[in-house]
């Protein structure tokens, strides 16, 4: 039997000769075939008799092959014509460069076309058409696949047609031996008005009326997220059931931590003391944190892991806190430091070429490598992850067994959507800062037309020199989205050159800087330990200094081609200026001028908030873009849209429902074979 689980090269050789291109699509198996599901529909289903058919239909015809002939012009055009017809009349079909139809075209046979009726030789013909045969060999009608119905087009890759994924899909789905059995109670299929799983695959391919592939959208789409979502909880279960620890001392050192908060230079936000309390919370549980922080720019997320680590070197423990850069990692270090300067706590530096720590510093802050298994922590307590919030569920469950399951805490600054966090994070508890440091001012974002290129340079120097002669200090970012320019992308500004552009050409008077992801991490922080210090007046960088990057009297960010970006991203650009009291601004420069774009864009100018931009981004530019979904690990989503609120929420209630009303029925094998997908190995009810 096949399930959805079995591989493309145990369906049959004809899966196998293409296995190599279906792979390029991530077609590995039989639910991953299934799975490709058709990016659009074309309406082949108008079928008539060549007498009736109209300029500029699109139709559907079944005829006898009078002529077949490859024509080669003096031009040096291929051009193929057959002429079809039928009780009522004859037709010429029309194709370029297909010399290839002369085999499968042959006169004297019966063949259904699906085209666009259109002139050729001043006659109405088809152009281009789809065909199929309509005998087999055996003389039996084939049921239409190409022509004559509503015919799914996919994503395709080269060597590979939307005919011949067509063709795989309908020979597997009228395979005898493929078995999808029904995995959801009868019960719950109703409770959410759900068609059955196989029936679903059947109308998601070959719809008989466009509306039914809601139907089997909704179905299938539902089944991700909800074998997503469980899987998450039997982690989240498995988790908190077999992984015991001791809980940490905290009611004893709330003092100390007080004390600590209170010797501040400023006052934590309500947001900052709840989900502070919420972290102490779970450091008193017998069993590890494992919860995700979600701060908008500048929101104080360092602050929180600060005082969950002073919790944890109280307990006589180590915190290791983990960045994605060395950029990132050195600014935690610096802010660490600061924090702790008049502590005890021994604060590390250890990254794949620089080591600024022992093994047994209190808080060691690094990259990835804090992670390998030659890593000499024996007692480590909290491991914080900073902008690693695309961990998927199996990742962020394996993490800890690298030192022993210690409390894990995962900050990120990007702005996740309600719907997506719901989703992607449900094996985690959620924390959220809402709010931004008093005192923090809002940037004033503009879209700048090329026209006002100059003046904006003018403008930027004028601020610069202005507060030079006032003793004091201001720096402007420009971010280029590319390091060298592109072939393909000439009008793609880039960092190298446009360095040159500005220091030599726009900016002769002043101090230009360079930084991109290129360079060595010592030279990166040299260059930015420069800017803080006031070498440069302008830094030129690629989105490199995206997160990470604290220079209080860096008041203006420039981003040229701004268009390439998410909002998210631009927002997360956006808050690298602004971080002191002074008025900051942000200028957005666009390559393409188009409509869309600068609506887009210009919801910067009225929008300051993370989330809000995140929600924006999801609905115009959909969850891959503003998220890549691939990125999330082993999310196992192809079909489901983050952005369907309520398929989410019907999903969730589904799985709390499973797992207390329904156990019994969802303990089956075919549950269990879903699930591996997932990585979840464990019995459902344990």
């Amino acid at each position: 039997m096949l399930s959805l689980s079995t591989p493309i090269s145990q369906i049959g050789t004809i899966y196998s000769k293409t296995r190599s291109l279906l792979s390029k699509l991530e077609i590995e198996t039989v639910g991953d075939l299934l799975s490709h599901i058709p990016s659009r529909y074309i309406d082949f289903s108008l079928i008539t008799t060549i007498d009736k058919i109209q300029m500029g239909e699109t139709v559907s015809i079944r005829g006898t092959v009078e002529s077949f002939r490859n024509i080669f012009t003096k031009y040096g055009k291929n051009i193929q014509e057959a002429r079809v017809s039928d009780a009522t009349g004859t037709i010429d079909l029309v194709w370029f460069n297909q010399s290839y139809l002369s085999r499968l075209i042959i006169p004297g046979t019966l063949i259904a076309f699906s085209g666009k009726a259109g002139e050729w030789k001043k006659r109405t013909s088809l152009l281009t058409p789809e065909f199929e045969a309509i005998t087999s060999l055996n003389g039996e009608e084939n049921e239409a696949i190409h022509t004559g119905r509503l015919v799914p087009v996919y994503p395709e890759t080269k060597g590979i047609s939307s005919k011949t994924i067509r063709s795989h899909i309908y020979r597997l789905l009228h395979n005898s031996d493929l078995s999808i059995p029904e995995f959801l109670p009868q019960s719950l299929l109703s409770s959410f008005n759900l068609i059955n799983e196989k029936r679903a695959y059947d109308i998601i391919h070959f719809p008989e009326k466009l509306e039914d592939t809601q139907f089997a959208r909704r179905r299938l789409s539902f089944d991700e997220l909800f074998l997503l979502q469980l899987a998450s909880q039997l982690v989240r279960q498995k988790r908190e059931k077999k992984i015991k620890k001791n809980p940490l001392l905290v009611d004893p050192f709330l003092k100390t931590i007080n004390h600590f908060i209170t010797s501040l230079p400023f006052k934590l936000t309500i947001s900052q003391q709840k989900t502070i309390q919420e972290i102490l919370s779970d450091l008193k549980r017998p069993f590890s944190m494992n919860r995700i922080l979600v701060g908008d720019v500048g929101s104080g997320k360092t602050l929180i892991a600060v005082i969950a680590s002073l919790c944890v070197y109280l307990n006589k423990l180590q915190t290791l806190i983990m960045a994605p850069t060395e950029i990132l990692a050195n600014q935690h270090f610096i802010n660490f430091s600061d924090f702790f300067k008049n502590t005890k706590i021994k604060v590390g530096f250890l990254t794949g070429k620089n080591k600024n720590a022992s093994w047994n510093d209190d808080v060691i802050i690094g990259t990835h490598a804090l992670l390998s298994k030659s890593a000499k922590f024996d007692h480590v307590g909290l491991i914080v992850i900073d902008e690693q919030q695309r961990f998927g569920v199996v990742q962020r469950a394996n993490l800890g067994l690298v030192h022993n399951h210690p409390h894990l805490l995962t900050m990120t600054a990007t702005p996740i959507p309600r719907t997506i966090a719901l989703t992607l994070f449900s094996d985690l508890d959620i924390s959220t800062l809402s709010e931004k440091p008093l005192g923090q001012k809002e940037i004033k974002t503009w879209v700048v037309p090329a026209y006002k290129r100059e003046g904006a340079y003018n403008w930027i120097r004028n601020q610069i020199i202005k507060a030079g002669k006032n003793n004091d200090r201001i720096q402007a970012f420009v971010i280029c989205p590319l390091i060298d320019l592109s072939e393909n992308l000439k009008s793609v500004k880039a960092a190298n050159t446009e360095f040159t552009h500005l220091q030599n050409e726009v900016f002769p008077d002043l101090k230009v800087g360079l930084l991109h992801g290129k360079m060595k991490g010592e030279k990166k922080s040299e260059i930015l330990t420069d800017f803080k210090n006031g070498k440069f007046d302008i830094l030129v960088a690629t989105p490199v200094v995206e997160v990470g990057i604290d220079i209080p009297t860096a008041t203006i960010m420039m981003i040229e081609t701004a268009e390439r970006y998410g909002l998210s991203q631009l927002h997360q650009l956006r808050g690298r200026v602004g971080r002191n009291d002074k008025e900051s601004y942000c200028l957005l420069f666009a390559q393409e001028q188009n409509e869309d774009s600068l609506k887009r864009l210009k919801l910067l100018e009225i929008i300051h908030d993370g989330p809000q931009l995140a929600e924006m981004d999801l609905k115009i530019r959909g969850p891959g873009d503003i998220y890549g979904t691939k990125q999330h690990g082993s999310s196992g989503l192809k079909i489901a849209d983050l952005s369907d609120v309520t398929l989410i929420e019907n999903s969730q209630k589904a799985v709390k429902t499973s797992l207390t009303k329904y156990k019994s029925e969802l303990n089956n094998d075919y549950l269990q074979e879903r699930l591996k997908s997932y990585k979840i190995q464990e019995s459902v009810i344990e």
